[in-house]
């Protein structure tokens, strides 16, 4: 599937004792929807630590990194900068602009966690709003890629997997990849 620019998401913020499992499910969720990477606050080490645990049995490649300065990555990012907020455009009007970009240079997807400093609203180069109404980062972050990727996303291939999920209609079945 990749053939565009590296698109990494940075999580903007973590408030321990509070954000764990949302902080998690932002990196699962960069994973297994396409993006290359996921950034975490470095209050977040433990949630670094079950990414790279999911990526290590599910296959890969994705990469995890923490950051002591997560607006010094925005200010400095070499691409395009968007930011999922409610407050942002609709993701349908700006969807294909953000992906025209994204086919010359990476991308910066940032999702936050408490409140967002007005120049990280500045700095980007999208604000991009998915309803324009308050849920979870985690699920404007999934709309977002499947937009970018136009499902594409889906049908990834992942690399040297301990694990491969079978699909099928009812119950769960979790194999090694040689038995498969």
């Amino acid at each position: 599937m990749k053939d565009s620019p590296q698109v990494t998401v940075l999580r903007l913020g973590h408030r321990p004792g509070r954000d764990e499992r949302m902080t998690t499910h932002v990196g699962l969720t960069a994973r297994a929807l396409g993006a290359d990477k996921v950034v975490l606050a470095n209050a977040a080490r433990n949630q670094a630590d079950t990414v790279i645990d999911i990526t290590d049995r599910f296959g890969g490649p994705f990469d995890v990194a923490s950051t002591e300065e997560p607006k010094r990555l925005i200010r400095d990012f070499e691409g395009s900068v968007v930011h999922l907020t409610m407050y942002g455009e609709p993701v349908q009007d700006v969807e294909d602009d953000v992906r025209k970009a994204h086919a010359e240079e990476s991308l910066l997807i940032v999702v936050g966690a408490e409140k967002v400093p007005f120049e990280v609203y500045e700095h980007a180069d999208w604000n991009v709003g998915v309803t324009n109404q308050p849920h979870s980062e985690v699920a404007s972050l999934a709309v977002f890629l499947d937009r970018l990727f136009e499902g594409r996303e889906l049908d990834r291939e992942w690399e040297n997997p301990d694990r491969v999920v079978v699909p099928q209609e009812t119950g769960k079945r979790v194999v090694d990849p040689d038995e498969e």
